[in-house]
This record gives structure tokens, sequence and C-alpha cells, in this order.
């Protein structure tokens, strides 16, 4: 899972805004992610196989 994207800093600098963000963030507190069921096969892919399949 990419980290960059959660770690970045968010500057606010309208007030509506801000109220907004926090307003969505209370919204999302309570809530629980779906269940996903996997319908089709996956593999990990690292080092040496990757790097052959990002060569193509």
């Amino acid at each position: 899972m990419a980290t960059k994207s959660i770690l970045k800093n968010v500057d606010i600098k309208d007030k509506k805004l801000g109220k907004s963000l926090v307003v969505a963030l209370e919204n999302a507190a309570g809530k629980k992610s779906k269940e996903v069921q996997l319908t089709r096969t996956y593999e990990d892919v690292r080092g040496d196989k990757l790097r052959s399949i990002l060569k193509k």
C-alpha cells in the first residue's frame, strides 16, 4: 500500500474548508469498510521478476 499520500501535510487556508474537513472526518469515524471477496487469482511480484515485467 502506498503511504506517501497519507503522510502529506494539509494546509487549510479557509475556515469554511476546515470545518468541512472536520465534519467529513467525524462522519467517517464510526464507519467500517466493506468486506471484499477476491474473485480473481493474484500473485505478489517482487525483485527481479518485477524488473523483468517492467522492462517489456
